[in-house]
């Protein structure tokens, strides 16, 4: 803060025109003209420095417990029963101004003042050295004794250098402060930067160690492929040689398969020949016997007939066995083998109990995916077999068939609505003529039974569970 200006931290200065215009025109008399000379700068209580106004105005605060009413500004009147402290805190501003521009208020004000006890010490060392700065300003701003201005201007002058030694001091502080971390930070990048360095000369000498490595290698390698070109060339040259000369054999033997060509054609139309003038006579011989035995059934007048003497005889004839009946007697109904056997057979018939197998395969599995992944493995089983495969799945519980994405070797069938499974794959093997292989894979002891009644071969459902994951 510079003399003459105020302190914009503190309250502002009281405007008689806006806060006390009213109590001005009834009696009190207010001093709007400031000191002349030297003194009308220092009569300002906003030029004065904070703690010599606050000194003031406490100081008038406890005057004006000990003054009269009527010779309390009107302004001020209602806080006349406060405490002094309180009075300053709330009025501050307004005692402030009454004390610079009311007069005759200060002249009843410095009477009061000059009786408080403290203050007789301020009066006698006003202009002693020891003197508080502070307290003789804001004694001689009230009292205008001879001299004052001089003292509030040490005051205002002395404010001004502990405000400039103390920007001083803080700058000062900064500046050590910043040069200090400016210190360490170079410190710290000077051991930073000597560890990169350090660092970089590893690295470099690891990497002319490399590179001399690197160059001792390249040549063995160098010299290899060198080596290794040398051989490949006498390899090519000795290739070359022995083409040539394989060259040189086939054509031989090309002339030699082209004599043996040409004298087995020969040879073949003189067989021919031969075989025709045969086949002629032998065919001259059984159309004459044909003849002969047409004339003599003509003779004879024998009926036609298949019937042989043994057929005659009356007795029973025994059981034929199929043709799944017999193969892999010796494996278990389980063993993928023996389903690989049956597929292998003739025009054979395979019939796969849907859920059957892949519940067995996959139970945790929903039933969209179960019927996938065994549409898709029976598909690979009997592609290219050309065997005849049906997969029959349980819908006596659905209205509508789910979707299943067909395949060209395999057919779906779902059995309708009130019917399972197990009946319509009886139908289709009831519905196969009598010796025709048929293969049931199922685990259902009932199916299987009656299956097999029927001439079908019963396979359990972990054969084929099997045979598809080989």
């Amino acid at each position: 803060m510079t003399r003459g200006q105020p302190d914009r931290s503190d309250p502002p200065v009281f405007d008689p025109d806006a806060g006390s215009g009213a109590d001005a025109g009834s009696g009190a008399d207010v001093d709007e003209k400031p000191a002349e000379g030297s003194a009308g700068a220092v009569a300002r209580c906003d030029a004065l420095p904070p703690a010599v106004r606050s000194k003031v105005v406490a100081l008038a605060s406890r005057g004006i417990s000990k003054m009269p009413a009527g010779q309390v500004p009107v302004s001020l009147r209602p806080s006349a029963a406060f405490a002094p402290a309180r009075r300053s805190r709330l009025l501050g501003p307004q005692i402030a101004a009454a004390v610079e521009l009311d007069a005759d208020f200060r002249e009843h004000l410095a009477i009061q003042v000059r009786a408080l006890p403290d203050v007789a010490a301020a009066l006698e060392s006003t202009t002693s050295e020891e003197a508080s700065p502070t307290e003789s300003a804001a004694v001689a701003f009230i009292l205008r004794t001879e001299g004052w201005a001089d003292v509030v201007e040490s005051a205002i002058a002395a404010a001004d250098h502990d405000a400039s030694r103390s920007v001083h001091a803080d700058t000062v502080d900064r500046l050590s402060a910043a040069l200090a971390q400016a210190r360490g930070d170079t410190k710290q990048a000077r051991v930073r930067h000597r560890a990169q360095i350090d660092g970089l000369k590893s690295d470099n000498a690891a990497l002319r160690q490399t590179l001399g490595q690197t160059r001792v290698q390249l040549r063995d390698a160098e010299r290899r492929a060198d080596d290794a070109t040398t051989t490949a060339e006498t390899a090519a040259r000795a290739a070359a040689t022995a083409t040539r000369s394989l060259e040189a054999d086939v054509r031989r033997l090309q002339a030699r398969v082209l004599d043996l060509e040409s004298q087995n054609s020969s040879a073949r139309r003189a067989v021919r020949g031969d075989r025709d003038a045969e086949v002629v006579r032998l065919r001259l011989l059984i159309d004459t016997m044909g003849e002969a035995v047409a004339g003599l059934r003509r003779e004879l007048a024998l009926p036609p007939s298949n019937l042989l003497p043994a057929d005659t005889v009356d007795a029973i004839e025994p059981g034929t066995e199929s043709l799944v009946s017999g193969v892999g007697r010796a494996l278990l109904d389980d063993d993928p083998l023996l389903l690989r056997r049956l597929i292998e057979l003739p025009k054979v018939h395979l019939i796969v109990d849907g859920y059957n197998v892949s519940k067995t395969a996959w139970p945790s599995d929903p039933l969209d995916r179960q019927r996938e992944r065994l549409v898709t493995g029976v598909s690979a089983l009997v592609v290219g077999r050309g065997v005849e495969t049906t997969i029959v799945f349980d819908g006596a519980e659905l209205l509508h068939p789910p979707m299943v994405a067909t395949r060209r070797v395999v057919r779906i069938r779902f059995s309708p609505h009130g019917v399972i499974a197990d009946d319509i794959i009886r139908a289709l093997v009831e519905a196969e003529p009598a010796g025709r292989p048929v293969v049931v894979v199922t685990t259902d002891r009932e199916l299987a039974t009656s299956v097999t009644k029927k001439g079908a071969r019963a396979v359990a459902s972990m054969a084929l569970v099997r045979a598809m994951g080989r």
